[in-house]
C-alpha cells in the first residue's frame, strides 16, 4: 500500500463497501472531481489492485444453510498431482475456497451447501479428484464475523 495515497485507500474502501457506487457518488465521498476519481479506479483496476466487482449474496436467503471447512492430507507432493486435484477442485463450484497450507493439513477448502446430504454429494466427488491419505471436515455452528473487505490502514 505504499504506492497508494489517502484518496486511493478512501476509494478503495468505499468500493469494498459497496461496488455498485457510481463514480460521481464515489468522487463526492472522496473530494474529487468525476474525472480525476475515474483515473484513479482505472488506474487501481490496470495494476490489478480492484480485481473484479461482485455482488455478494446472502447464503440464508439462497438456502445454502452449511458452511464446511475441509482438510485434505495427501502423500504425493509433486506437481502433477497438485495439478489434477487443483483442475478438479476447481470444477466444484461449491468450493468457493482452496488454500494449500503449511502445518497438519496440505490443502483447506471452504464448501458452501445446503445440508448434510449435499455435502455428501461433494464430498464423494472430492474424493474422486485425486488420491487422498485423509480427508477432514468441520461444520460451521455459526458465521461470527465474515467479511470480504481487506484491511487497508
Amino acid at each position: 500500500m505504499e504506492d497508494f495515497d489517502r484518496l486511493d485507500r478512501r476509494i478503495l474502501n468505499l468500493l469494498q463497501d459497496d461496488a455498485g457506487l457510481s463514480n460521481a457518488e464515489v468522487a463526492d465521498r472522496v473530494g474529487l472531481s468525476p474525472n480525476a476519481c475515474w483515473r484513479r479506479i482505472r488506474r487501481l483496476e490496470e495494476q490489478g489492485v480492484i480485481r473484479k466487482r461482485v455482488a455478494l449474496l446472502s447464503q440464508e436467503k439462497l438456502k445454502l444453510d452449511v458452511t464446511v471447512f475441509v482438510g485434505v492430507k495427501t502423500n504425493e507432493h509433486n506437481d502433477k498431482w497438485l495439478q489434477e486435484f487443483a483442475n478438479g477442485i476447481k470444477n466444484i463450484p461449491e468450493v468457493v475456497e482452496f488454500y494449500r497450507m503449511s502445518g497438519d493439513v496440505d490443502y483447506m477448502l471452504k464448501i458452501v451447501v445446503k445440508d448434510i446430504a449435499d455435502y455428501d454429494r461433494i464430498y464423494r466427488k472430492l474424493i474422486s479428484v485425486a488420491p487422498l491419505s485423509d480427508v477432514s471436515s468441520s461444520f460451521a455452528m455459526e458465521r461470527i464475523k465474515s467479511s470480504t473487505a481487506l484491511p487497508l490502514s
